[in-house]
C-alpha cells in the first residue's frame, strides 16, 4: 500500500510541476472543520464509519456506489476539545502573543483510503492535493493531532514522516512502536505497560486466578495477548478461555460476523470463570452490546450481568445510534482503567453554547445532531415522512452518557493537552526567532521560511507545563507522556445513563498540593491530617510529608503549590514614584538656582551683604547640590552611584548645616559686638565663618573617607525583605559608619537649632536667627521622623523615604531662610536699604 502511494505521489508531483500547480480537485471527505489562523494545527479524528455495499466484479453495477455514515456520537467531544483548546490559547496573551492558531480537522472514517486522503489534504492546499508542493502560503501546518486507534495513527505517520511533520497521538500506539521503531511521534495516552501492571495487581489482590480474556481480532489484540499471557501465567493466573471478537465491519458478511460473535458470547457466558479481562478499540462497547441480543440461549444472555469485567483504557463506553434503547447494564460494576482527565474551567459552558446555527464552520455537527437526537433538519427530509424535525435548540446535556458526556473524557483531555504541547513548542520557537529578528506573523514575509516546522520535533520532547487544571504535562525520552491511569468503577442506571466512580480505599483523602501530611498519634501511618503549608513554604505534589522553601529567586504562589519567579525591582525613573521624586528634585534645584541668580544680581545690596555673602552663596550652592544628589538614589544601582550616594549626601548636608551654624554664630557675635566696649569685635568677620564651615565639614569628610576606604558600599540584591521581589539596592556594608554620617549631621543640626533658638529674640535688624530657628526646626523634624520611617520601609520604598527626607529638609532651609530675603529684594526693593536694615525695634537708628 505504501509503495503504491509513493508512486502516486511521484506522478502527481510531476504533473503538478508541469501544469504549474493546476490539478484536478479530488472529492473532499464528507466532514471537515476549518478555522483560519497564522499557524495551523491538523487533526485526524475518528468520528464515524462509512457503510457501503461491496463491489463484486461479476457484473456491471446497477447504481452508483453509495455510502452511509454511522456516527459514534461520543467521539464528537474529541473535536470540541480540539476547538476549545485553540480558543483558549488564542485568548491567552501569555502564549503566542500576536499570533493566532487555526486548525483543519478531517475524519479518518476508520478507513485507510480515507485516512491517507485526509492526511494529504492537511499537507497541501485547502483546495488541491499537490504532494510536495504548496501553491500558496495559506496552509502553514505545524503539527497533526491523531489518530485515536493505532492503525489510523500508522496510516497518518507513513505520510507525515516523509514531510517531517510532528505527530501527536491521543490514543495508544502499540502497532506503531512495533512496526516502525524509528518513526518519530509523541504519545498523549499513558504507556500500555501501566495497564498490564494494574491488571496484574487487581487479579492478585482479589485472588482471581481463573479468568478469561477477550480481545479484538487484530494486531492490537494479538500484541496484548503476547504480553499479558506470559506476565499473568508467571504469577499463577490461569485462563478459562481466550476469545477473539471480529472487528466491526459493515459489508455483506456482517451477519456472519455477528453470528460468530454470538457463539463467542455463549462460550464466554458458559464458562465458570467469573472474571474477564477485555482489551479492545475505542468502539468495542458497541460490539459487545450486540452479543447478548444475538445469543441463542436466553439464560446465558441474562447471566452476562453476573460477570466481572476488567477493561483497558482504550475501551470507551460508547454506543451506536441504533443501540439507543439497548440494555447496557451488562457493564454495571465493570472495573476500568481510564486515561486521567480533570474538569476544565469553561469547557461545559463551551459545550452548552454549541448548536448547528452558531457553528457554521463545523462540518461535523449536523450529522452528529441528527443521529444523536434522532431527528432531521428540514432540508434533509425530502421524501421522508413521520420524522422528527431538528430545531437546533436541543440540549447536549439531555443525551445519555453513552452518546455524549458533558464532562471531559480521557481522549478529549489528551487532545486538549496535545494542542497546548504544540502551542508551547511554537511559543518557544517563535520567541527564539524574534530574538533573531525573524517575523512569524506576516504571511508574505519571506523570513517566515526561516522556521522549519520539522524543527519542532526536538522542542516537543522538552515541553513541560502545568495545564489549566493544574496537571503537569511532559514527555519521557521516548516521547511518551508522563502520566498515570485512573481506576474507575462503572455504575449503570436504568435510564441508560452511567457514572464513573473511582474505587478509592483510603483512610484519609490525599493531601492536595499546598498542604502536607500530619500524622495522627496512635493511628497507622496511612491515617493523617492535612494541614496547610506554613507561610513561605510550598508543596507541589500530593501527600507530601513536609513543605519546602522556594529558592531565593522564587516565592510561593497564593495556593502555596508552586514557586513563582520574583520580579526584579528598584526605584526607577520609569515608574510614577521615581519620576515624581525626580521632578521635585529638578524643580527645587531650579528654584535654588533662581534664588542664587537673584542674590548674584543684587550682589551689592545691603540685605545680600548682611550676614556674610560668602556663607549665603555657599549655603545656596550646597542646597542646589543637595537637591541634585537625590538623583543618585534613583535608577538601577551601579558601583559608582553606590559609592557616592550616602557620602555625597552626608558631605553636602554637613556643608549646608555648617553654613547655617556659621550664620547663626555670626548673628550672635554681631549683636554682642555692637555693645560698647565689647571684646567680640575681633571675632566678627569672614575668617570665623569660614573656619566653622571648614572644620565641621572636614569631620564629615573624614568619616566618609574612612567609610570608603574600609567598607565601601556596593550594588547588591535583597532577596528577603520583600516576599515577591528581588530588590536591587546599594549595600551600605557598614551600618555603624552609615549611622555615624547621619548622626554627625544630626548633631550639627541640633547645635544650629539650639543656637538659633537662643538668638531668636534679638532685635529686628538681626532677625535672621528667627528664620534659621524655623528652618532648623523643620530640618530636625524631618530627620527625626526619617529614622522610624526608614526602618519600617522595605525595598525601593526605603530609598524613596530617604529621597523625600533630603528634599523636604533642603526645601525647609531654602524656604525659611531665603524666602523673606527674596520677598524684599524682588517685591519690596525700597526696604533693601542700610537705614531699613539697621533700624531697631523701637524705631530708632543705631
Amino acid at each position: 500500500m505504501v509503495d503504491i502511494l509513493l508512486v502516486l505521489i511521484v506522478c502527481m508531483e510531476c504533473k503538478a510541476h508541469i501544469e504549474n500547480c493546476r490539478v484536478t480537485k479530488p472529492n473532499p471527505p464528507l466532514h471537515k472543520y476549518h478555522q483560519s489562523g497564522d499557524l495551523i494545527i491538523g487533526g485526524i479524528t475518528s468520528y464515524g464509519l462509512l457503510v457501503s455495499s461491496p463491489i463484486v466484479f461479476t457484473e456491471e453495477p446497477h447504481q452508483a456506489l453509495s455510502e452511509e455514515l454511522i456516527v459514534f456520537p461520543k467521539h464528537y467531544q474529541h473535536i470540541l476539545a480540539f476547538a476549545f483548546a485553540v480558543k483558549e490559547i488564542n485568548e491567552n496573551p501569555q502564549i503566542l502573543p500576536n499570533i493566532t492558531l487555526g486548525f483543519h480537522i478531517y475524519d479518518s472514517y476508520d478507513n485507510a483510503r480515507r485516512t491517507y486522503h485526509a492526511t494529504m489534504l492537511l499537507l497541501t492546499t485547502l483546495q488541491n492535493i499537490v504532494p510536495n508542493y504548496v501553491c500558496d502560503i495559506q496552509n502553514r501546518l505545524t503539527a497533526v493531532i491523531g489518530g485515536l486507534d493505532s492503525e489510523i495513527s500508522l496510516y497518518v505517520a507513513n505520510i507525515l514522516d516523509t514531510y517531517k511533520t510532528p505527530q501527536l497521538i491521543y490514543g495508544p500506539a502499540p502497532i506503531m512502536n512495533a512496526k516502525t521503531p524509528g518513526l518519530p511521534f509523541y504519545q498523549l495516552a499513558p504507556q500500555e505497560a501501566l495497564q498490564y501492571e494494574g491488571i496484574l495487581s487487581l487479579l492478585l489482590w482479589f485472588r482471581w486466578t481463573w479468568i478469561g480474556i477477550g480481545v479484538m481480532d487484530n494486531d492490537n489484540g494479538e500484541r496484548f495477548l503476547q504480553v499479558v499471557i506470559p506476565l499473568l501465567s508467571k504469577t499463577g493466573v490461569c485462563f478459562a478461555f481466550i476469545e477473539r471478537s471480529p472487528k466491526l465491519s459493515f459489508d455483506s458478511k456482517i451477519n456472519d460476523a455477528f453470528i460468530l460473535g454470538a457463539k463467542i458470547h455463549d462460550k464466554v457466558m458458559g464458562s465458570k470463570a467469573n472474571v474477564a479481562v477485555v482489551h479492545g478499540e475505542s468502539y468495542s462497547t458497541a460490539i459487545f452490546l450486540f452479543f447478548p441480543y444475538l445469543s441463542e440461549h436466553e439464560v446465558l444472555a441474562k447471566e452476562v450481568k453476573g460477570k466481572v469485567w476488567i477493561i483497558t483504557a482504550q475501551f470507551e463506553f460508547t454506543s451506536l445510534v441504533l443501540q439507543r434503547n439497548w440494555d447496557s447494564e451488562i457493564f454495571h460494576g465493570t472495573i476500568s482503567f481510564r486515561i486521567h482527565s480533570s474538569d476544565l474551567l469553561g469547557f461545559q459552558q463551551f459545550l452548552e453554547s454549541r448548536n448547528p446555527s452558531s457553528s457554521k464552520e463545523d462540518g461535523f455537527i449536523r450529522d452528529f445532531w441528527q443521529q444523536a437526537f434522532g431527528c432531521l433538519f428540514p432540508d434533509s427530509i425530502v421524501g421522508k415522512a413521520d420524522v422528527d424535525i431538528c430545531t437546533g435548540e436541543e440540549r447536549l446535556e439531555s443525551l445519555p452518557g453513552s452518546f455524549f458526556e458533558m464532562s471531559m473524557i480521557g481522549h478529549s483531555y489528551s487532545i486538549y493537552n496535545a494542542i497546548y504541547v504544540v502551542a508551547h513548542a511554537l511559543h518557544h520557537a517563535t520567541s527564539t526567532s524574534r530574538a533573531k529578528h525573524f517575523t512569524l506573523i506576516d504571511a508574505v514575509e519571506p523570513k517566515l521560511q526561516s522556521l522549519q516546522f520539522g524543527q519542532l520535533q526536538p522542542l516537543l520532547k522538552y515541553v513541560s507545563f502545568n495545564n489549566s487544571a493544574g496537571d503537569k504535562v511532559s514527555f519521557n525520552q521516548n516521547g511518551e507522556i508522563i502520566a498515570g491511569l485512573d481506576v474507575v468503577n462503572w455504575i449503570i442506571f436504568s435510564n441508560h445513563s452511567f457514572h464513573r466512580s473511582r474505587p478509592l480505599s483510603l483512610c484519609t483523602e490525599s493531601c492536595q498540593p499546598g498542604s502536607r501530611k500530619k500524622m495522627k498519634e496512635g493511628e497507622p501511618f496511612c491515617c493523617y491530617d492535612c494541614i496547610p503549608c506554613p507561610e513561605g513554604k510550598i508543596s507541589n505534589q500530593e501527600d507530601m510529608n513536609d513543605c519546602h522553601k522556594c529558592t531565593e529567586e522564587n516565592y510561593p504562589n497564593e495556593k502555596q503549590d508552586a514557586c513563582v519567579r520574583k520580579s526584579v525591582t528598584f526605584l526607577s525613573y520609569e515608574e510614577p514614584l521615581g519620576f515624581s521624586l525626580a521632578c521635585f528634585a529638578f524643580s527645587f534645584a531650579l528654584t535654588t538656582a533662581l534664588v542664587l541668580g537673584t542674590f548674584t544680581k543684587h550682589h551689592n545690596t545691603p540685605i545680600v551683604k548682611a550676614h556674610n555673602r560668602s556663607l549665603t552663596y555657599t549655603l545656596l550652592i550646597s542646597l542646589l547640590l543637595s537637591f541634585l544628589c537625590a538623583l543618585l538614589f534613583i535608577g538601577r544601582p551601579q558601583k559608582v552611584t553606590c559609592l557616592l550616594r550616602q557620602t555625597t549626601f552626608g558631605l553636602i548636608f554637613s556643608v549646608a548645616v555648617s553654613c547655617v551654624l556659621a550664620k547663626t554664630i555670626t548673628v550672635v557675635l554681631a549683636f554682642m559686638a555692637t555693645k560698647p566696649g565689647s571684646r567680640m569685635r575681633k571675632w566678627v568677620g569672614k575668617r570665623l565663618a569660614i573656619s566653622i564651615v571648614l572644620f565641621c565639614s572636614l569631620i564629615q569628610a573624614s568619616i566618609s573617607t574612612f567609610w570608603l576606604a574600609t567598607s565601601p558600599p556596593f550594588p547588591d540584591m535583597d532577596m528577603h525583605s520583600v516576599a515577591k521581589e528581588i530588590v536591587l539596592q546599594c549595600n551600605e556594608q557598614s551600618v555603624t559608619l552609615f549611622s555615624c554620617v547621619l548622626g554627625y549631621m544630626g548633631f550639627l543640626a541640633m547645635v544650629s537649632f539650639t543656637v538659633a533658638f537662643l538668638a531668636r529674640k534679638l532685635p529686628d535688624s538681626f532677625n535672621e536667627a528667627k528664620f534659621i530657628t524655623f528652618s532648623m526646626l523643620v530640618f530636625c523634624s524631618v530627620w527625626l521622623s526619617f529614622v522610624p520611617s526608614y526602618l519600617s520601609s522595605k525595598g525601593k520604598y526605603m530609598v524613596a523615604v530617604e529621597i523625600f527626607s533630603i528634599l523636604a529638609s533642603s526645601a525647609g532651609l531654602l524656604v525659611f531662610i531665603f524666602s523673606p530675603k527674596c520677598y524684599i529684594i524682588v517685591l519690596r526693593p525700597q526696604l533693601n536699604t542700610r537705614e531699613q536694615l539697621i533700624r531697631r525695634k523701637d524705631g530708632r537708628s543705631l
